[in-house]
């Protein structure tokens, strides 16, 4: 696709023959770690030229067209640039697999370069042998994701083999995931939720309980089983734990909220109740996973001590863990 210059300038010829192709779509055959969406968001920021113009979204090129790149070098990197400076505590690690406490406030993951500050950054820093490993380069290894705001246990794979059988217990339910989530009220001592869950028509951070799936034909609808158990309760509030029996995007916080029981903490989907206890994130917090271990085979748990921040919110308001 034409020759590409060193540093932060990158040029690209359109083949001769090419006739009206999409922009974007270029791109993406010249730099196909990228996304759509990060290629569709450096265009917006005017980060390409089409023959010496600034490019604009939806424009097409033909033969002959030079698209160059502009723009800062490590929004082209292939691959999570390395972050020494991040501490994040590691819980478990043998040959084949990593677990590690991830706080609240980390990305899992970036999607370009420019993402620096996020798990893989991590990985990148101290694990630079598992940037290979998995199915997507910003995602080394990892097997699955939380939230930003989530704390917890994640799971990262330290060879392909490792990944590809993890991956395969997580889809066939195999893993017991368990979470701890303060909440709004006092719902009965145990109980199973499910709720279908969908994107949000008006709002696609955001997912909703889609009480009646078969009627919405229009968008995608996943399948989402949570159980619970009330671990202690005081000041309006009871401490669950969580069992994710599947594995949907907010699917716990969305559950919850649904029966009336939102996370302590959580704007997004428990915006009626404004105390926060003084927290900067929701109360939530993947306490453990158990799984069969991707070598020997043999059960293994692996877990997190609840976050400190999230521990003094108990011990505020004198709730027995």
């Amino acid at each position: 696709m034409g020759d590409q210059a060193e540093g932060e300038n990158k040029s690209w010829r359109v083949p001769d023959g090419v006739a009206a192709l999409r922009l974007d779509g270029f791109l993406r055959q010249c730099l196909p770690h990228l996304s759509r969406q990060e290629v569709e968001r450096a265009i917006a920021e005017h980060w390409f030229r089409v023959n010496g113009r600034a490019a604009r979204k939806g424009e097409r090129v033909s033969g002959g067209d030079q698209v160059d790149f502009v723009g800062p070098a490590q929004l082209l990197a292939s691959a999570p640039p390395p972050a020494p400076q991040l501490e994040i505590a590691i819980v478990y690690e043998d040959q084949a697999l990593l677990a590690v406490d991830k706080p609240a406030g980390l990305p899992t993951h970036g999607f370009s370069g420019r993402d620096g500050a996020t798990l893989a950054n991590f990985l990148a820093a101290q694990r630079p042998e598992i940037l290979n490993i998995g199915a997507n380069r910003w995602e080394p290894g990892l097997v699955h994701r939380l939230d930003i705001e989530t704390s917890g246990v994640v799971l990262i794979a330290k060879t392909q083999a490792a990944f590809d059988t993890l991956r395969q217990q997580f889809r066939q339910r195999e893993v017991k995931k368990l979470y701890l989530a303060l909440v709004w009220g006092e719902p009965l001592e145990r109980g199973t939720i499910e709720l279908a869950l969908a994107h949000d028509r008006g709002d696609r951070r955001r997912m909703v309980a889609v009480r009646d799936p078969e009627r919405s034909t229009d968008r995608r609808v996943w399948r989402a089983v949570s159980h619970y158990r009330v671990v202690a309760s005081g000041h309006g509030t009871s401490l669950l734990e969580v069992e994710m029996e599947t594995g949907v995007t907010h699917q716990i916080r969305v559950h919850l909220s649904s029966n009336g029981y939102p996370i302590v903490g959580d704007t997004l989907y428990g915006a009626d109740y404004p105390e926060r206890f003084g927290l900067a994130r929701h109360f939530l917090h993947a306490r453990s996973l158990t799984l069969r271990h991707p070598v020997s085979g043999l059960p293994l748990t692996v877990s997190a001590e609840l976050a400190p921040e999230l521990r003094e919110v108990l011990q505020r308001i004198k709730m027995p863990i």
